[in-house]
């Protein structure tokens, strides 16, 4: 099904006035079994569906970030960063306590319940010395415990991850998602220290560096982060308690490489701007693999396809087995250069996968598309 612009058909772009109904370049989803979450990039807002929608174009039932369904704008319209969002991302929601990464106010918002009710205001606020602040590292420079663009959020065998990204870095928790304002990331990945931030740690491409570090996900036994601006995804063998090496890497040949390829045809093994990714124990087999194993899909953003693999990859470049949004791994093409339909993508830039669910948040056609597979 699909949520905001309708499908099949032209690019649909929203209207003036938003509505419970319509996205305007979505870049955040995360799906649950009764529970949608999507961040509604473009009109800075969440929208968040209380049951999973079973109808194309179905409102939302909450909107945060904004005093009601037809305001737009950063700071809720002019209201100030207290009640507002500037351009959210990531979204997740963890033991019944939704997160947003409200990226460019800098900061990640915590509500302790999923909210039920339109401009429910968050109960903490991390990487900000309080709810009026919004400037990057908190007005100084980069810390342990303050964020430049955080754009996306994991949490993976109970660590709790934000992806900061203008500070090239992921920030981990090893006791999970914070309760209250003044616990520091015990995990500084990507850079030497909490004071650094040049993109990939101001010398070459490596398996310890970063350039657009983007979103996390992973198992009990392995770390995976998006690296967008280097073309590719990058492993860990066990969760790291320090700043260390990768042990693998998916998209590129090797792990000293972030060649981007723009006009070449597209590969299996190859990615361009891989802004999401996830995965999930529970699904099965993409192409008929042991679906004890697992699936990992990536977000290929510029490439306008998602890509699956069955279980987690072991090896560098490991190439995916199946593709969705192009008729083949060789094309690449913004709606495969016709038409949007519901089976292509233009820039997607978020998903969630649970079970035999897959949610892709098509930011390019300002819309959600939800997958169901199918044996």
């Amino acid at each position: 099904m699909w949520l905001g612009a309708p499908a099949p058909g032209g690019l649909a772009l929203p209207p003036a006035l938003p509505s419970a109904a319509w996205l305007y370049a979505p870049r955040g989803v995360w799906l649950g079994d009764d529970l949608l979450v999507v961040a509604d990039t473009g009109n800075h807002r969440v929208l968040i569906w209380h049951g999973v929608p079973t109808s194309d174009g179905a409102p939302a039932d909450v909107v945060l970030g904004q005093p009601d369904a037809a305001s737009e704008g950063p700071a809720a319209g002019g209201r100030g960063p207290r009640g507002g969002m500037r351009l959210p991302t990531g979204v997740l929601v963890t033991d019944g306590r939704l997160v947003v990464a409200d990226a460019w106010f800098h900061r990640v918002l915590v509500w302790d319940e999923v909210p039920t009710v339109t401009d429910t205001p968050p109960d903490l606020v991390l990487g900000q010395p309080d709810p009026e602040s919004v400037l990057p590292n908190a007005g100084g420079p980069p810390g342990p415990g303050t964020f430049y663009w955080p754009f996306g959020l994991g949490m993976v065998a109970g660590r709790f991850y934000v992806a900061d990204t203008g500070n090239r870095r992921v920030l981990g928790w090893s006791a999970g998602l914070p309760s209250s304002p003044g616990v520091r990331p015990d995990l500084v990945l990507g850079q030497p220290d909490p004071a650094s931030r040049e993109e990939n740690r101001g010398g070459p491409v490596g398996p310890a560096s970063f350039r657009w570090p983007h979103d996390i996900t992973g198992d009990a036994a392995t770390l995976l982060v998006a690296d967008a601006g280097n073309h590719r995804v990058l492993g860990w063998a066990g969760h790291p308690a320090a700043d260390r090496a990768a042990d693998l890497v998916l998209g590129q040949p090797d792990r000293t490489t972030a060649s981007e390829f723009p006009y070449a045809p597209g590969r299996p093994d190859l990615l361009r701007f891989p802004y999401a990714v996830d995965h999930d124990a529970a699904a099965a087999g993409a192409a008929g693999g042991a679906g004890g194993a697992g699936t990992l899909a990536v977000a290929d953003t510029a490439n306008n396809r998602v890509l699956l693999w069955d279980g987690l990859p072991r090896r560098d470049g490991a190439p995916a087995v199946a593709v969705l949004g192009q008729p083949s791994f060789a094309a690449t093409g913004e709606n495969r250069w016709q038409r949007v339909e519901p089976d292509t993508f233009c820039w997607p830039y978020g998903l969630s996968l649970r079970g035999d669910r897959l949610a892709v948040a098509d930011s390019g056609n300002n819309r959600v598309m939800i997958w169901r597979r199918r044996p």
